[in-house]
């Protein structure tokens, strides 16, 4: 009989085989949950000693059903969705991975870039409803002359600054702090990099200071020829205010991966729009990424049930407290 239960919220991948692997020699047997839903992970958390979560919300009440709990991992970087305030109060450590598909972001965010810069997305779906027109596309601009804006300057936004420079672009940041750490760009405000920048990254978390962070004061302050490219957290933006600066032409139009809900509704009108490009939240992705991803947070979830301190400990307090 294995020595300890495990709780998988979900997966956007084929299956646990990796997992199973390190949590089988860790003495553990996975428990998958079918859904998502809150009823559900509260029912089958009952029984476990840890929780494995990717996207699926492991809320206050999913905690607190879990009493044999030794921690709580997080297939990724974001934390948002998981109550860490509820886990530290109850002594219950949290991990994820923050260190992780740098590149692939990076890659995925200069990807987008592209896309609207050369205006890769109009002429792609142009051309295979048979309309062969270069001069229906908006006006394209040098890169070189361009200005790009990244918002949050953390491990993804300095690589894409790292892969932007090369380009000729003038690339600005603001962070709360002002602090441009290795990445040597300017640091300005966010008014300033509103009315300057051609093209905006978001590369910061979702917490509750920034949540809604960008609505329909920012889209005003921002350039009519202005993209705005999202591949961190969908929460960031309000889409309703979003879709009416694009309708409005207060923005020439937007870059997504990341959604608030996801999935999203495909049929409205914001994700129909032609100067909207979107992913299914693929920015993360590589086979090396997903492997690394895999591995590490069976690690952390491993070393968590028998007692041994994991990687990227959230409220290392909890740790010391217990030593």
């Amino acid at each position: 009989m294995p020595q300890f239960r495990v709780l998988l919220t979900d997966r956007p991948w084929s299956n646990w085989d990796i997992e199973q692997a390190i949590l089988t020699d860790a003495g553990a047997e996975i428990v998958p949950a079918p859904d998502g839903d809150e009823a559900t992970l509260v029912e089958l958390a009952k029984d476990c000693d840890a929780i494995g979560t990717c996207w699926a919300k492991v809320t206050e009440n999913v905690i607190r059903a879990c009493p044999r709990c030794r921690g709580i991992s997080r297939f990724g970087i974001g934390l948002d969705n998981i109550a860490v305030e509820t886990a530290t109060e109850l002594g219950i450590p949290v991990t994820y991975i923050p260190d992780y598909c740098v590149d692939e972001v990076a890659d995925h965010t200069m990807a987008l870039l592209l896309v609207c810069a050369r205006k890769v997305g109009f002429f792609h779906l142009r051309t295979k409803q048979g309309e062969y027109d270069l001069r229906a596309a908006p006006a394209m601009s040098r890169l070189a002359d361009c200005v790009l804006g990244l918002i949050g300057l953390g491990r993804i936004g300095s690589a894409v600054a790292r892969r932007a420079a090369p380009f000729g672009m003038e690339i600005i940041a603001y962070t709360p702090s002002g602090t441009p750490r290795e990445s040597g760009c300017k640091m300005v405000s966010l008014a300033e990099l509103l009315a300057r920048s051609d093209f905006i990254s978001l590369n910061c978390p979702l917490t509750s200071e920034s949540k809604g962070m960008f609505g329909s004061r920012e889209f005003a302050q921002m350039r009519k020829s202005a993209y705005l490219i999202n591949t961190s957290r969908g929460g960031l933006i309000n889409h309703d205010d979003l879709h009416d600066a694009i309708l409005q032409g207060e923005i020439a139009g937007a870059a997504l991966d990341v959604f608030d809900p996801e999935p999203p509704d495909l049929s409205q009108p914001l994700y129909t729009d032609e100067r909207v490009i979107t992913t299914p939240h693929a920015a993360f992705v590589s086979r090396q990424s997903v492997e690394e991803l895999r591995r590490r947070t069976a690690r952390q979830i491993a070393d968590m049930l028998h007692g041994n301190r994991p990687e990227h400990l959230v409220n290392p307090h909890i740790w010391q407290d217990r030593t």
